[in-house]
Order: structure tokens, then C-alpha cells, then sequence
């Protein structure tokens, strides 16, 4: 599909890509990693057609539809979202405009026996015929799912674009990407702007329904998830490995202690030739040896070895006073915009010590609460800030706030007091902007660049209570483990609003979940809490036992579940009548209710099975009509056009079906 030959790129004659070669193959699954600065977004333009290499070719196959979603993007706002979405599916209002227009003068017409007639009538067939392969019938209903499980409520379908938040409106650009089926999907940090319930429906999305993508995202488990190749960008060169991310970085690990021993061969090798020549420069005898050594030494062609980030990339939080040891209470907490309710009855009880994540969909609330925090709107009910609490906030828009016509030295000095000044050097060192880096313009650094200096500016006064929104976004891997360990090793308290499941993954040990305008807490890590999630349609019976046999167990249902209908209390940690009830509730799992778990996995076992069969019978019968319209004697052919529009509305059916069966046993069987 794409074939990129010698391809290389170059900013004031300092190389970007150099020699960049590889081919995009049908249904490849690509992530792009790399150091942040290496050029994995320049890449993804250059391939779009957005940006002209240096040199080399980019050939693309004729009529390629290419899909880009960039990490920033101007927006629409004079549409409603359902609007907005069917913009994707403008060659098919076209087509049913020109559809529309036949068949009012072929009701006009008169003239039947005519051959301009007889020729309408086949131009409209055939035009009909393509619009129904193209999905023109049934387009609204993947609109509607499509819009759905990005995050969209039907409510909202018909609400202008104007009254979503900057992440709700690159949700719709990205469902118009996903709805266009291009050949080939090209995505830059897609999951920034996602919760984690719409970045697992986006893992099957692209895994089961679309075709060539490549992505670049830091979030680990999103692309061990999507991916089946990874291309890495290092030392201006590609290395292509056909394996996902986490064997990649297995096969990258041997493959550079392969190329240092080589390295260090060669150096020995070197040094060996380099002591001859001295050694014997000046002596007649051996003139012709050391002249032969001399040549060898200009043959050698110098082995590279990867590039790796030595930097001492340190996250260390300066001490601090201790804090009250309830750093933050929240009493009946609620917040609105006019008629729009964000929250309300919010209770919850931060001890000093605790990291906790604020997760839920974009919009729910999350960051108003974290400005509620830090008194940046007003609200309603009681909110404390305790004792000694003194607060280092890191917004979601914190590297778009700096000044990008000052150096990065310059950022960090104007904002260091004291005996720190004398540090700054070491501190940009610690976040690799050591030596000339620390000369640069803020405005040409990266997105994670911006976001390290933005820590570096978090980092430079001590603080006891730790507010991150969204600290990940933008970061690469290397950054992103470090930050996690400091934020481990931080005596203080942390809340951390993320949707970044790995880098939550053994942080935090308490997770308060922002959904249909309340705030449920959920104690345990980040994969408890999506555990729970998914099986908790399985868990309703013992819910219901336990709710009929005591009325405190009802209370404690209510917290757990979002969708119950009284606003839930959270309490800070479990008493003593929650521990027996929770023993309790786990005893309900009998042996007759184990077994009936067990039948119902089969049967979704079956199910699955069978749907793949399915799919695999209508992608064969396609494939053969294919192989008939590729010929002129097919393509003159009404009936195929039919028969082939027909099947592939069968085979999307059908693909909704298996991916409903593959969703559901994976529920069932996530508990077994």
C-alpha cells in the first residue's frame, strides 16, 4: 500500500531520518515508537502528504484513502455532533443526491423504448448498486454505534459540537476517521483525549475492524493491545520488527548488547591496528605492512550502536512539612453549570499518605473537582484543604502555559528561588535537556519535552499533596516509568487524574470512579477496579440476596454501582459490618452458581465459534465476486454489483455479531 525509500529529512542541516526504508502492508498493525523529538509525528505527516521529505520517495497505491487524526487539530463548532460525524459519509449523501435526481426523471420520462432512456436506466442501477456495497442504507445505525462507544450518550447526538470540552470534540474527528474506513489509519497519542472504557472499545475497533494502522501512543497497553509490528526511529535510522511492543523491547535489548560487543570488538580491533602503525611507521621493513594496515584502517565501516536515554532521568520530591492527616474531605460537594449538574453529594475522605485516581469519562467531572480543590471555582457544599497541606498542581494544558519565546534555561530560572539557581544545569541534565538542549526555544520542543519542563517547574517547591491531570499525556515510556517511581517513593499525598492503565498499575491503591454526576470510590488498584467493572452484570443475583438479607449491604451496593438511583456515599476506608458483608457476598459464589457460569461460557464459546464460521463463509463468497468484477465481463455485470452489495452488508452483520460473542465470553471468562 505505502513504500517509503530512502527517506530522509533534515532541519538546518541536521538530520531527522536518514535512509528511512519500509513498506506498509494490508492490515498491518504498526506502532511507531521512539524517544520523544525523534520524529515519530514528522513521520506520520510525511506519509499523510502533509509534509515534503528532504529526499527519497513516498509511493503510495493508487487511490489509497488515508485517515490522520494529529495530536492537535482546528475544530468545528457550527454543527451538532451527529452533523459533525456525518460529514464522513459526505461521498454518500452526494451519491444519494445524484440517486435522488435519476429517479425523479426517470418517473419524469416517458420516451421507454428510447436508448437514452435504456442507458438511464442502467446508469442508475449501477449507481444504486454502489451505494448500497458503500453502506449508504445503513450508515446512521454504525453512525450511532460508532459515536457510542467513543463516550457519547443519544442525548448528546443532537447538542452542538460547541458545548463539549477541546477532548469531546477530538473524539468526534476521531469517530469521522474510524466511520470513513480509510485504507489506511494513521493516528498520533489517540488515547490522550479517551477514558479507559472508550480506549477498550477503540483496542477492538481497530484490532477486529479496521485496516492498515499506525499509531504512535506511549500508553503500553493500548499498543500491546492493537499492535502486530513495531517500527522504532533511533539514530535517525528505522528498525523494523515484526512483533508487538513488548517482544520488541526484548528483541531491542539483545539486539544492542549484540551490536556493543561487535562495537567493542571493532575498537579492539582498531586500537591492535592503530599500535602496528605507530609502532612501526618509521621502520623500511615494515613500510609495506603498515601501509596495508593503513587501508584496512580506512575500510572499516564504524558499527552504531543504539541510541538509549542515560540520562539520570531523577524524580526526586523535595521534603517537606508534614500535612494534616486528612489532606482533603469533601462534604455533599456539587457543582453546576447553569442547568447542568456535573456532581453532586460528592463525600469523600483523603488521608495523608493515600494515592488515588480520579477516573471516568471526559466531562464527568474530574478536573471541576480538582479545580474545586484548588479554589479556582466556586461550588457548593463544604470542601477542607487540612492542615499544613500545600498543593503542586500539573494541569492538563500545563505545557501549552509556557512561554515558548524563551530558552528552556531561561523557563526554569525565572521561576527558582534561592540556593536552587545554582542547580538549574543539573536539574535540566536529570530531564534531558542537558548541554545544548538547555539553549533551546521552548516553542520548538516537542509535546513531551514541553510536559518534562513543565514537571521540572512542579518540581522546584516543596509540596506534601500532589494534583497531576493527566501528568502521562505526551510523555514517552522511559519519562512515564520514572515519574510512576517518584510518585511511589513520595511520602506525601497524590491524585492522580489518568487513563493511562499502566502507569496507574501498582500506584494507586484507591480509585474514586466520576460518572452520571456522581462519585463512587472503588478500594483496590486501577485492574480491580476494571475487573469489577466488567463482571458486575454476573455478580447482580448475589447483589440482589445480599440487598433483600441487610439493609447496610444495599448501602454498600449503591457505592459500588454508578447507575443506582440514590446519590452514594463514599466513605474513606471499609468498617467492620462492610468486611463480613463482603465475606458474605463471596460465599454466595456456590458450587450450582459456579456451574451455571461454566454452561454459560461454553454456550458463548459456541456462539463465538460459530459467528467465525460465518464470517469466514461470506469473506470466501466476497472474494470470489471480487475475483468476477475484476474482470470486464464482470464489472458490465448488474447482478454481481447486487450479490457483492448484499454479502458485504451480511458480512458487517455478521462481524457486529462475533464481535458481540468475543465481548461477551470475554466477560464471562475474566472471573473464571
Amino acid at each position: 500500500m505505502i513504500s517509503i525509500e530512502k527517506l530522509g529529512v533534515e532541519f538546518s542541516a541536521t538530520p531527522l531520518f536518514i535512509d528511512a526504508s519500509f513498506v506498509v502492508n494490508p492490515k498491518d498493525r504498526i506502532a511507531l515508537v521512539g524517544k520523544n523529538g525523534a520524529g515519530k509525528s514528522t513521520m506520520l505527516k510525511i506519509i499523510a502528504g502533509m509534509q515534503e521529505p528532504t529526499y527519497g520517495q513516498v509511493a503510495r497505491q493508487k487511490d489509497i484513502t488515508i485517515g490522520y487524526l494529529p495530536q492537535v487539530m482546528v475544530l468545528s463548532d457550527s454543527r451538532t455532533v451527529r452533523e459533525e460525524a456525518e460529514t464522513a459519509f459526505a461521498h454518500i449523501s452526494e451519491m444519494q443526491e445524484r440517486l435522488d435526481k435519476m429517479n425523479e426523471e426517470i418517473a419524469r420520462r416517458t420516451d421507454y423504448e428510447s436508448e437514452s432512456y435504456m442507458a438511464l436506466i442502467e446508469r442508475f442501477t449501477h449507481e444504486n448498486d454502489r451505494f448500497a456495497m458503500m453502506g449508504g442504507t445503513n450508515y446512521h445505525a454504525e453512525l450511532e454505534r460508532t459515536l457510542q462507544g467513543l463516550g457519547f450518550q443519544r442525548t448528546d447526538f443532537d447538542r452542538p459540537t460547541s458545548e463539549f470540552s477541546g477532548g469531546w470534540r477530538m473524539r468526534i474527528e476521531l469517530a469521522k476517521l474510524l466511520l470513513q474506513k480509510p485504507d489506511l489509519l494513521l493516528l498520533d497519542e489517540p488515547t490522550n483525549h479517551l477514558d479507559i472504557g472508550s480506549i477498550q472499545w477503540l483496542e477492538q475497533f481497530l484490532a477486529q475492524r479496521a485496516n492498515a494502522v499506525i499509531l504512535v501512543s506511549h500508553d503500553r497497553a493500548f499498543i500491546n493491545n492493537v499492535t502486530n509490528r513495531t517500527i522504532e526511529i533511533t539514530c535517525h535510522r528505522i528498525n523494523d520488527y515484526k512483533v508487538k511492543y513488548d517482544e520488541y523491547v526484548k528483541l531491542r535489548d539483545e539486539r544492542r548488547e549484540q551490536q556493543l560487543r561487535a562495537y567493542e570488538n571493532q575498537q579492539k580491533e582498531i586500537a591492535e591496528i592503530k599500535q602496528f602503525i605507530e609502532t612501526f611507521r618509521y621502520k623500511p621493513t615494515k613500510s609495506n605492512q603498515v601501509q596495508s594496515r593503513i587501508k584496512m584502517l580506512e575500510k572499516i565501516v564504524p558499527i552504531e550502536v543504539d541510541e538509549v536515554d542515560n540520562s539520570a532521568l531523577h524524580l526526586k520530591f523535595p521534603p517537606c512539612l508534614r500535612s494534616g492527616d486528612y489532606p482533603i474531605i469533601c462534604e455533599d460537594v456539587a457543582k453546576n453549570y447553569g442547568p447542568h449538574q456535573v456532581f453532586a453529594d460528592v463525600n469523600l475522605t483523603i488521608k495523608r499518605g493515600e494515592k488515588v485516581a480520579f477516573v471516568g469519562n471526559n466531562g464527568e467531572g474530574k478536573s471541576t473537582l480538582v479545580k474545586c480543590i484548588m479554589g479556582e471555582i466556586p461550588f457548593e457544599g463544604n470542601l477542607k484543604v487540612g492542615h499544613n497541606v500545600q498543593i503542586g498542581y500539573f494541569a492538563q494544558n500545563q505545557a501549552q502555559l509556557l512561554d515558548g519565546d524563551i530558552t528552556v534555561f531561561d523557563t526554569i530560572d525565572r521561576v527558582a528561588r534561592g540556593d536552587i539557581r545554582l542547580k538549574i544545569r543539573d536539574i535540566l541534565g536529570a530531564f534531558m535537556f542537558g548541554g545544548e538542549a538547555s539553549d533551546k526555544y521552548v516553542k520548538v520542543l516537542s509535546g513531551g519535552e514541553r510536559s518534562r519542563l513543565a514537571m521540572i517547574r512542579l518540581l522546584l517547591e516543596p509540596v506534601n499533596l500532589l494534583i497531576l491531570d493527566e501528568p502521562t499525556n505526551h510523555l514517552d515510556m522511559q519519562s512515564k516509568d520514572v515519574l510512576k517511581q517518584a510518585i511511589k517513593d513520595f511520602d506525601g499525598t497524590a491524585i492522580i487524574v489518568s487513563h493511562d492503565r499502566d502507569f496507574l498499575d501498582g500506584l494507586v491503591d484507591k480509585v474514586y470512579e466520576f460518572g452520571g454526576g456522581k462519585v463512587c470510590e472503588h478500594l483496590g488498584g486501577i485492574y480491580d477496579f476494571l475487573h469489577k467493572k466488567q463482571i458486575e452484570s454476573l455478580n447482580e443475583l448475589g447483589r440482589s440476596m445480599n440487598n433483600a438479607g441487610s439493609p447496610s449491604a444495599g448501602i454498600t451496593a449503591q457505592e459500588n454501582t454508578p447507575q443506582s438511583s440514590a446519590a452514594p456515599k463514599v466513605t474513606t476506608s471499609p468498617t467492620a459490618s462492610d468486611k463480613d458483608l463482603a465475606n458474605k457476598t463471596q460465599a454466595l459464589l456456590s458450587y450450582a452458581e459456579m456451574k451455571e457460569r461454566n454452561k454459560l461460557i461454553r454456550r458463548a464459546e459456541k456462539t463465538v465459534e460459530t459467528a467465525e464460521q460465518k464470517v469466514a463463509q461470506l469473506e470466501e463468497k466476497i472474494a470470489d465476486i471480487e475475483a468476477q468484477l475484476a474482470t470486464p465481463e464482470g464489472a458490465s455485470n448488474a447482478t454481481l454489483f447486487t450479490q457483492y452489495s448484499e454479502l458485504k452488508t451480511q458480512l458487517a452483520t455478521a462481524e457486529d455479531e462475533w464481535t458481540e460473542a468475543s465481548m461477551r465470553l470475554e466477560e464471562l471468562t475474566i472471573d473464571s
